[in-house]
């Protein structure tokens, strides 16, 4: 099968496709990766949030040896001959890297991760990657991001925690 004979035209489908990408990398998986010092055996090869956005699939690949954004390549427009190519996000301009992936044919897929050792599970991995694909779609200069971009907590001062002001502020 080619890309082109993967392109789905339905969003249900756009799930589909990323299910036949995660069929041919459980196939590597198990014919070239499972023996590899890279490969985390308490990962599983899972598609996931696979949709359409501007006129592509795009998704996140997780395996047992990295995590990766991912979309058909041919349903990019290629303003290059070169072996990568941008392609531009809410959160910004993204690099891919062009592959050939088994009966997929091309694909475009720009690392997250890899190795996968700092998961100790499918459900940090899946979790990771959900997040990962909320900040992608998220404007760089929206209110979110710009309040995600800001530190989780402010500094603790010591005569607040003491007297218990800190406690009033959690509660």
């Amino acid at each position: 099968m080619t890309a082109d004979a993967q392109i789905p035209a339905s969003v249900a489908d756009a799930d589909a496709w990323g299910e036949l990408l995660a069929g041919s990398y459980r196939e590597i998986g198990e014919r070239a990766m499972r023996d590899l010092p890279i490969y985390n055996d308490a990962l599983g090869v899972e598609a996931v949030g696979f949709r359409w956005f501007n006129g592509t699939i795009i998704g996140i690949m997780v395996t047992p040896w990295f995590m990766n954004v991912v979309m058909p390549e041919s349903a990019i427009r290629r303003d290059t001959s070169g072996p990568s190519l941008q392609m531009r996000f809410p959160a910004g301009d993204i690099e891919f890297t062009l592959s050939e992936v088994g009966q997929m044919g091309l694909i475009a897929s720009c690392s997250l991760f890899s190795p996968m050792f700092q998961f100790v599970d499918m459900v940090a991995a899946r979790a990771t990657a959900e997040a990962t694909l909320a900040e992608l779609m998220l404007p760089a200069d929206s209110e979110e991001a710009v309040r995600r971009r800001e530190p989780a907590t402010s500094p603790i001062d010591r005569r607040n925690f003491l007297r218990g002001v800190l406690t009033e502020r959690c509660g």
